[in-house]
């Protein structure tokens, strides 16, 4: 089976939508299946493109047996609005036309966050006259609205009408959570359409591993009790809630021997940094964005990870990928988002559960996993018990089943 794939994100960048789909199609190609990724140059969440590529009009090379095609686009950091409605914009266009000249696919597939993906996608499938699914990663344009990017408007209303177009169009809707599922479903969507395949987490890469002692070094962090956020730095994160908890916890006796490590970029990170500074944090550390394969040695920094989201009830909806990651590690989370990724949280009794930004729930859930090693030891097996449900090539391969019943169920032409 030949499997076409639009995405916008795609190693080298370290997203979840990035991880997710590299991981996902490496383990299509292992099956024997031809795999074809159309993306752009690499350059999430900065708005610059990654070393050792251009933003050119056309460039392929292959990863792990994926043929890579990328396209050009207009590259703008993640943080204005109509810049990046122009970047989606262009990348459907020159994604699209890139698509008409890769060989016929038997199936198409488009992923969301930003659904202009998925038009692209959609055309294709026309032109090609080939099913195209649609992987519903996060409900956009909702999402816009929740971060305040968008105000309700006519606009964003024809945005929801194209969202419901898309979905209808589609052979099959492959969504990262229930809640998205039954959100389609109350909106008019077909549920025999929609099937659930969660993120999850590479095992062969997210394994237990000892604090690395030379990284620990670099950073002050030996012997310290520490706590992490590994993730974008945006306007749906609400990170200052983490700044405001490390403030109470350096006015602690005990506070010197904890400490914060927020690695990533984004939207809101200039800003975060600025904060923690007039705030006068020493217990904060801020660092870049590390290449991929370095991410494990990042994690084995870490104590506990802090997951956190602003208290909206379109995040209720989704899974944060980190949550897999975490688990992998046997690294406990404090975690701040309500809704179906708690329940998760709970039902594997793998951390504690704070109300998003509350900052006194954040300080008592920190204070409990770093005075309580009985507690925090049982978590830690709980999480690496938890990891092989949620691995990613059981869940690659679930995907893989939808995509060759729809080939199968396809009349040929």
């Amino acid at each position: 089976m030949r499997i076409l794939f639009l995405t916008d994100n795609f190693p080298p960048e370290v997203n979840a939508p990035a991880s997710r789909t590299f991981e996902h199609c490496r383990e299509w190609v292992k099956a024997g299946h031809q795999v074809t990724v159309i993306t752009c140059a690499p350059n999430f969440p900065t708005g610059k493109v990654f070393p050792g590529y251009r933003n050119r009009l056309w460039q392929r090379e292959t990863m792990d047996g994926i043929e890579v095609v990328r396209v050009w686009t207009y590259i703008t950091a993640n943080t204005k609005v109509a810049k990046r409605t122009l970047d989606y914009l262009s990348f459907m266009v020159f994604g699209f036309l890139a698509g008409l000249v890769q060989r016929r696919p038997d199936v198409i597939i488009g992923t969301s966050p930003q659904f202009f993906t998925n038009c692209a996608a959609w055309m294709l499938s026309v032109f090609r006259w080939r099913p195209f699914v649609f992987e519903l990663r996060d409900l956009w344009p909702e999402s816009i609205k929740t971060v305040g990017a968008m105000r309700d408007s006519a606009a964003l209303r024809r945005l929801e009408r194209l969202e419901l177009f898309l979905y209808r169009r589609s052979a099959a809707v492959v969504a990262v959570t229930e809640s998205f599922r039954r959100n389609l479903i109350a909106r008019g969507i077909n549920g025999d359409k929609i099937a659930v395949i969660t993120n999850g987490v590479d095992l062969t890469r997210f394994q237990p591993m000892p604090r690395d002692p030379e990284l620990a070094g670099q950073l002050g962090l030996t012997g310290k009790f520490v706590a992490g956020y590994i993730g974008t730095h945006g306007m749906a994160h609400a990170l200052e809630t983490l700044l405001e908890a490390a403030r109470r916890i350096a006015a602690l006796p005990t506070g010197p021997e904890v400490h914060f490590v927020l690695l990533g970029d984004g939207a809101r990170k200039s800003a975060l940094k600025a904060t923690s500074e007039r705030m006068g944090l020493k217990n904060v550390i801020f660092l870049d964005t590390v290449p991929k394969a370095e991410v494990p040695r990042y994690w084995s920094l870490l104590d506990v990870s802090i997951i956190h989201l602003r208290k909206s009830d379109n995040f209720t909806q989704v899974i944060p990928s980190k949550l897999f990651e975490c688990m992998g590690m046997g690294i406990p989370v404090l975690h701040g988002v309500a809704g179906e990724s708690a329940g998760i949280v709970e039902r594997e009794d793998i951390g504690l559960v704070f109300e998003p930004e509350n900052v006194e729930a954040l300080f008592d859930g920190l204070l409990r996993l770093a005075g309580d090693q009985v507690r925090y030891q049982q978590l830690r097996a709980n999480a690496l018990e938890a990891a092989p449900r949620y691995n990613r090539i059981m869940l690659a391969q679930n995907m893989l089943r939808i995509l060759e019943n729809i080939h199968a169920d396809r009349p040929s032409r």
